[in-house]
C-alpha cells in the first residue's frame, strides 16, 4: 500500500494525499517543500504572535512566482486548505492553517528601487526594515508600517497606516501595481491600464483575490525626521490625553502624533506623545513646540534622526513569540468619556509589555475618494489601538479580558469603522463586512470572478456569490 499524508480541505474534511503526489510536487519547486518532521518545518511555521500555534501538513516555501503558482495548482487541484505567509506580523495569523498547505512566501526578498522614477518593486517576503533600508540609500520612503518587522505585503493589501501617512496617504494609496498569481494558477499584472478591477480589490481588500508576488511603490523625497516621543507620569494622564485631543484637531499634513500608555522598564505607567514631523525640520520644530512646553515631561526624547531609526523605534517593544491580542477601532470624536476609559484603562493594564495608543488619520490619506480603491474608511480622525502583549500562555484570559473592556467601553455598538489589519481572530464576520461599506458588494463580484470557490479564505474573508 502507497504511503499517504492525511491533510484538510476547503471544506474542513480530511483527504489523503499520496507520497508520490507529495514528490512531484516538491520537484516542481525551486524552493523547499516541507512536511512536519523536516529540518526547518517549525521555524517555518512559527509566526510573530506567540499565540498561534498550528501544523501545516505541507508548507511550499517559494523563491519566485512560478513556485507560487505551482503551490496554488497543487493546493486547487487537490482541494486543499490554503494559507498564505509574508512577513508573517498578522496578529490574527491567518498565514498558518492546520493540516493545510502554507504556501510560504518569506524567501522571496527581492528589492528593486528606480531612484530616478522613484519607485521600487519588491517581493511579498521583504520587511518594513528591508526595504526602508534600501529606499533610504536615495533619500526615498513611502508610507510603511511603524514596526521594522511587519511584511510589506499584508500591511499593504489591508490598506497600512504609517507615520508618512498623513503626508503620502495609506500604503494601498502609493502602490502603482502589483504581479498577482489568482486561483486559477495565472499571473496577471494588476494596474490602473491592466486588470484594473483586480488592482482595485487588491488595495485594501486584502489577500482575497490571490497571491501577489511583486508590489511596485510610488517613493517620495525623505531625508531626516522631527520625532521622537516625550513621556510623562501617568498622575497627569488627564491633561496629556486632553491636550492631545486639542492639539491633534487642526494638523499639518507633515505632523504625525500619536498618544498612549505604556510602561516603562522599572514598571512605572506612562502616559506618551509620539511624534514624526516629515517636513522641513525648522519648520516642525516651531510647529511642535507647544507640545514639547506643555506639562513636566519625565523625558523628552524628540531630535531629528534618520527616517530608518525612527522606523525601528518601536521594534524592542514588539518581539517574536510573545502573547499578542489586538483590538482596534475608528473613533470620529474624542469624548470625555472615550478619554476616561482610554485613561481608566492604560493605568490598569495587566501586562507590564501592553499599551493602549491613540493615532490621528487625516491629511492626504483622507483626501482619496472613498471607492478609488478596496480601502474605505477616510474619515475618522482617530484610531484606537489595544495592544495586549504578555508572556505566560496561561495569563491569556487576564490580558485578552482587559483588551476587550477597554474596547466594550469605547467602541459604538453601530460603528462599522475599523482597520483590517488591526482585527484578531475571533472579530466577526460581519464586522469585515460592515468595514467595507460601499465598496463591499462590488468586492464580491470581483472576488467571484477571480476566486469563485474562496479558495483564498484565511484572511480577513469576502465570500464571493454563491
Amino acid at each position: 500500500m502507497s504511503q499517504t499524508t492525511s491533510a484538510r480541505t476547503v471544506d474542513g474534511s480530511q483527504t489523503a494525499l499520496a507520497q508520490h503526489e507529495i514528490e512531484a510536487f516538491g520537484e516542481s519547486l525551486q524552493g523547499e517543500l516541507l512536511q512536519p518532521g523536516a529540518p526547518g518545518y517549525d521555524d517555518a511555521r512559527q509566526v510573530w504572535n506567540g499565540m498561534i500555534d498550528r501544523r501545516p501538513a505541507l508548507i511550499a516555501r517559494c523563491t519566485n512566482a512560478g513556485d507560487v503558482i505551482a503551490a496554488v495548482n497543487f493546493g486547487r487541484e487537490q482541494g486543499l486548505l490554503i494559507s498564505v505567509r509574508g512577513g508573517g506580523h498578522n496578529v490574527a495569523g491567518t498565514a498558518v492553517c492546520d493540516d493545510g498547505l502554507m504556501i510560504d512566501l518569506a524567501p522571496m526578498k527581492r528589492i528593486e528601487v528606480d531612484p530616478d522614477a522613484r519607485t521600487v518593486r519588491a517581493q511579498p517576503g521583504v520587511l518594513w526594515s528591508e526595504l526602508d533600508a534600501a529606499t533610504q540609500a536615495y533619500g526615498l520612503a513611502t508610507p510603511g508600517g511603524i514596526v521594522g518587522s511587519t511584511g510589506i505585503a499584508g500591511f499593504t493589501l489591508g490598506g497600512g497606516i504609517g507615520w508618512l501617512s498623513f503626508k503620502h496617504g495609506y500604503a494601498c494609496d502609493n502602490l502603482i501595481a502589483a504581479d498577482v498569481v489568482t486561483a486559477a494558477g495565472q499571473l496577471l499584472r494588476a494596474s490602473d491600464e491592466e486588470n484594473a478591477d483586480l488592482f482595485w480589490a487588491i488595495r485594501g481588500g486584502g489577500g482575497n483575490f490571490g497571491i501577489v508576488t511583486s508590489f511596485e511603490y510610488r517613493l517620495h523625497p525623505l531625508a531626516e525626521v522631527l520625532a521622537g516621543p516625550v513621556f510623562y507620569p501617568a498622575s497627569e494622564a488627564e491633561s496629556v490625553m486632553r491636550f492631545y485631543r486639542e492639539f491633534t484637531a487642526d494638523l499639518p499634513d507633515e505632523l504625525a502624533i500619536e498618544a498612549g500608555f505604556m510602561t516603562n522598564p522599572d514598571g512605572a505607567c506612562l502616559a506618551a506623545l509620539f511624534v514624526c514631523y516629515s517636513g522641513d525640520p525648522d519648520e516642525g520644530e516651531r510647529i511642535i513646540e507647544p507640545l514639547r512646553s506643555f506639562g513636566v515631561p519625565v523625558a523628552d526624547m524628540i531630535g531629528r534622526m534618520p527616517y530608518t531609526q525612527l522606523q525601528s523605534m518601536f521594534d524592542d517593544f514588539f518581539p517574536d513569540d510573545r502573547q499578542n491580542y489586538w483590538k482596534s477601532s475608528l473613533i470620529d470624536a474624542l469624548s470625555d468619556d472615550v478619554l476616561d476609559a482610554i485613561i481608566a484603562s492604560g493605568r490598569a493594564m495587566t501586562s507590564p509589555y501592553s499599551m493602549v495608543f491613540l493615532q490621528n488619520p487625516h491629511g492626504a490619506c483622507h483626501r482619496v475618494p472613498r471607492d478609488a480603491m478596496a480601502y474605505y474608511q477616510r474619515s475618522a480622525p482617530y484610531n484606537m489601538l489595544i495592544l495586549a502583549n504578555w508572556v505566560d500562555p496561561t495569563e491569556s484570559d487576564e490580558h485578552i479580558g482587559w483588551a476587550r473592556d477597554l474596547f466594550r467601553a469605547v467602541q459604538r455598538p453601530d460603528s462599522d469603522q475599523v482597520f483590517l489589519n488591526f482585527l484578531s481572530g475571533d472579530e466577526e464576520v460581519g464586522r469585515v463586512r460592515s468595514a467595507y461599506g460601499e465598496n463591499y458588494d462590488r468586492l464580491v463580484e470581483i472576488k467571484t470572478k477571480y476566486d469563485p470557490a474562496n479558495l483564498f479564505r484565511m484572511n480577513q474573508n469576502i465570500r464571493p456569490m454563491a
